[in-house]
């Protein structure tokens, strides 16, 4: 959002003054026009940051009935949970018992990030800012090792949870953590980046 709200040059076209914020949004169907669509139906969309919108059903999807929360429709199945297990599944190529560092991994791309890689055998490393975030990647979501980019010895902290260097970093924030990443790739076993 903060990037829609400059007129920086950038892959999508920034929000004007006065329209509505745009960006993804869970919405109950108040009323329908639409055969698709009944009254008290949960659906997800980019309908922008508003009370209320109309739309006329093309760009909106109904919801699973059965989630346990409905705002996982903007979570992990959503855009970010498709950003990450595309980005991983597609780009990283996994393999069982390669090394991942995942940056911003209490975020909700690189958290579910490292829980897909844990699945798939890997050994997961995070970065996050502060030790309450670290220990939530580590007691929570799973992972192997979470550093703390906070940290005077940062780099040498990464270093000493990868002993075997890193096969795929998955990239959230560049700065001084990607600096700390990339002499730690392995380039003979053919490392990937996902930015």
């Amino acid at each position: 959002m903060r990037g829609r709200m400059s007129d920086a040059p950038s892959y999508a076209a920034p929000v004007e003054i006065g329209e509505v914020m745009t960006g993804g949004a869970v919405s109950r169907v108040e009323r329908s026009l639409n055969p698709r669509f009944q009254e008290g139906d949960l659906v997800v969309g980019a309908t922008g940051w508003q009370s209320h919108s109309i739309n006329d059903g093309r760009s909106i999807m109904p919801i699973p009935s059965g989630l346990p929360s409905p705002s996982m429709a903007l979570g992990v199945l959503g855009m970010p949970g498709m950003t990450a297990y595309m980005g991983l599944m597609d780009i990283g190529q996994p393999k069982s018992g390669e090394t991942l560092v995942v940056a911003a991994a209490s975020g909700a791309v690189g958290s579910v990030v490292g829980q897909v890689a844990k699945i798939k055998g890997l050994r997961v490393v995070g970065v996050a800012g502060g030790a309450d975030k670290c220990r939530y990647v580590v007691e929570e979501l799973g992972f192997d090792a979470c550093i703390d980019h906070r940290s005077p010895d940062f780099v040498d902290e990464l270093a000493q949870a990868c002993p075997k260097g890193i096969d795929i970093y998955y990239e959230n924030v560049g700065g001084k953590v990607f600096d700390a990443v990339v002499p730690l790739l392995n380039p003979r076993r053919g490392f990937r980046c996902v930015a």
